[in-house]
């Protein structure tokens, strides 16, 4: 397994199909999940600071198996993680935590002093991912933009 950067032609597009697929079939989220993916991975292929954000790709045996995003949060200290993803072949293997590590360690060398990122309540292995590296649970709320009964929650890692 190895993780690289994204770039390669059909990247972009694999974030977008590989959640609304996974998410749709594991938890039932819907277009209204897959337009936001489509919305944040297009933001990024427009327009982003390489210096500042970038995003990258695991792959097993040449197939693309995970993602995960670092974008500019709501200010200039601060680093957004985003869309981190492993295909279920690919789970429990310790490559998720090699995502996150690749991200924090991409947001301190650019310069940022804290990460923040946004998540709901059934990703329980993300969870335990971002709280074994310090993240703290800043905030919490219903909501049923993607199906019924999720909470919503934001956590914060000071870098």
């Amino acid at each position: 397994m190895r993780i690289r950067r994204l770039g390669e032609p059909g990247d972009l597009g694999w974030v977008v199909q590989a959640h609304g697929e996974l998410y749709g079939a594991e938890y039932g989220w819907g277009m209204e999940y897959e337009a936001l993916v489509a919305q944040i991975v297009a933001d990024f292929g427009k327009d982003h600071d390489p210096t500042r954000e970038t995003a990258w790709i695991a792959e097993h045996e040449g197939e693309r198996v995970g993602s995960v995003f670092c974008v500019r949060g709501p200010d200039e200290s601060t680093a957004k993680l985003r869309l981190l993803l492993l295909h279920p072949s690919s789970r429990g293997q310790g490559l998720g935590a090699r995502l996150v590590d690749t991200c924090l360690a991409f947001a301190r060398e650019a310069g940022y002093r804290r990460m923040v990122l946004w998540t709901n309540d059934p990703l329980v292995a993300a969870r335990h991912i971002y709280l074994a590296r310090g993240f703290e649970l800043t905030s919490e709320e219903p909501h049923d933009l993607f199906g019924s009964g999720l909470l919503s929650q934001n956590y914060e890692l000071v870098l």
